[in-house]
């Protein structure tokens, strides 16, 4: 689920944006006083999100919360707001916030070909401003790749490519992952393509 096209809306102050957000039937995101509405994702992309989601659960229970595509991530208290995937916080503060949380240690976003250089730049443009972020993870939903950005010791984001049958380790969160089990029952849009032109 990512950022559309913006609404004919007045601009609005974070505060304005939070009240009038809870409001509306869909999700906005929010930057610079103006909204943008999250358009759906196809059917491999929510089942990559949902496999994501239930791999991290159990192992991070009790010590860090996972949350999907419904949670808002603030970048400031101020905004600009967002929409990832997933997000993970292992930070007390976010275990009881009600609105957004602002202090995720991972976030991962799922491809889709409307989306990613968006996700790879505008938006990973933002997230590195989250000192607490460790890791920024990105999902294909047309191949079976997963990439990895994370920050080391001195703050310098390090890229780490995994494809089909790797291991994929998440370091600020102890967890390994299978790329297969991240893969599980997908049926990716590259393959989906391939079977409608048979």
């Amino acid at each position: 689920m990512k950022q559309d096209t913006a609404r004919v809306v007045p601009r609005l102050t974070p505060q304005e944006y939070l009240e009038w957000e809870i409001q509306q039937p869909l999700r906005y995101e929010y930057f610079n006083g103006e909204v943008f509405a999250m358009a759906g994702g196809t059917l491999p992309h929510a089942d990559i999100a949902l496999n994501l989601a239930s791999l991290l659960r159990e192992p991070l229970r009790g010590r860090c919360k996972v949350r999907n595509s419904d949670a808002k991530v603030g970048i400031t208290d101020e905004g600009p707001f967002t929409y990832p995937d997933l997000s993970i916080s292992c930070d007390e503060r976010d275990r009881t916030a009600r609105q957004f949380i602002r202090y995720p240690c991972v976030i991962i976003e799922v491809l889709s070909p409307s989306t990613e250089a968006y996700d790879r730049g505008g938006k990973f443009a933002l997230y590195r401003r989250l000192s607490t972020l460790q890791e920024y993870v990105l999902v294909s939903s047309e191949t079976k790749t997963v990439e990895i950005f994370r920050r080391d010791a001195v703050g310098e984001w390090r890229f780490i490519p995994y494809s089909e049958g790797d291991t994929i380790e998440l370091m600020s969160l102890g967890i390994t992952l299978s790329l297969n089990a991240i893969y599980e029952d997908v049926v990716l849009e590259l393959e989906d393509e391939g079977d409608e032109k048979r």
